[in-house]
Parts: C-alpha cells; sequence; structure tokens
C-alpha cells in the first residue's frame, strides 16, 4: 500500500541518515585515537573522556551547527536552484554532479547500495569502538596507538 512505500522510504532515509554518521563517527574516533586534533584543541583526550574536556561554547557551536545542518537538508525533497532530488539523501543541489548524471540507473542503485552497506558497518564498527572503550580494552583493539585513553 502507499502508506506502508512512504514508511519503508522514511526508514531508508533514516538508515542513511544514521549511517552516514556513523561513518564520520568511526573516522573522527580512528583519528583523534590516532593523536590528530585541531589547533587549540591538543588536550583534548579521545573517546569519551573528550565529553567533559569539550568547552561549553564549543558544545553551543555543534548543537548549532547540527540544527543549521538538520534545517537546509530537511528530510523533504525539493527544488533547490533548480535542481530536483532523485531519491532522500540526495544533496548534490545542481551545484557538484562527478557524472553522478551521466550513469546508469543500475550504476546508481549498486552505488546506493554500497553506500547503505558501509553505513550498516560503521554504525557496528562505531558501537564495538564505543562498546571496547567502555570495557577498557581498546588499546588491545588499536595496540600501535601513541595516545593511551
Amino acid at each position: 500500500s502507499g502508506a506502508d512505500a512512504e514508511k519503508f522510504a522514511r526508514y531508508r532515509w533514516v538508515e542513511l541518515k544514521h549511517g552516514r554518521v556513523a561513518m564520520l563517527a568511526v573516522v573522527g574516533y580512528l583519528v583523534t585515537y590516532a593523536g590528530v586534533r585541531f589547533p587549540g584543541a591538543e588536550d583534548i583526550p579521545a573517546g569519551f573522556a573528550a565529553l567533559d574536556a569539550v568547552p561549553g561554547m564549543v558544545w553551543a557551536q555543534m548543537v548549532a551547527t547540527w540544527a543549521l545542518m538538520e534545517a537546509a537538508n530537511s528530510p523533504t525533497p525539493g527544488t533547490y536552484n533548480g535542481f530536483e532530488p532523485e531519491f532522500m539523501g540526495d544533496f548534490r543541489n545542481g551545484a557538484l554532479d562527478f557524472g553522478w548524471d551521466k550513469q546508469s540507473d543500475e550504476w546508481k542503485m549498486k552505488k546506493r547500495a554500497i553506500e547503505l552497506n558501509n553505513g550498516r558497518a560503521a554504525q557496528m564498527g562505531i558501537l564495538g569502538i564505543m562498546v571496547h572503550e567502555k570495557m577498557g580494552n581498546l588499546a588491545e583493539s588499536f595496540p600501535s596507538s601513541p595516545i593511551k585513553l
């Protein structure tokens, strides 16, 4: 039915969005665990310890950025600068294409499936990283890191 198709489309959009966030989380976790920091944040530790060490104004800036990103990328696709998104999560906005429009529908569906699967793996990955940090054995998973949590 139409309601089921809409519900599935919404769930697929939420899965895609969470997968993208998880992919960024895994990369961010690994980069900070390796000791890479933004200038001025060299004293911020990696992992959960960073939650208490981040200043309040940084939290305010992050929340404002998230709110603006959510508002700008609302889940309702619409025309923007004459660009009509092909699917929920299509944020190309007509400015950058990288050849997407020249590809076949089969190729596009394959790439979208790859992104979904990578997102699913990243969701499990960040969950595993967080669990092992809380268990206290993350250093066994990443033994070559110069940083100790």
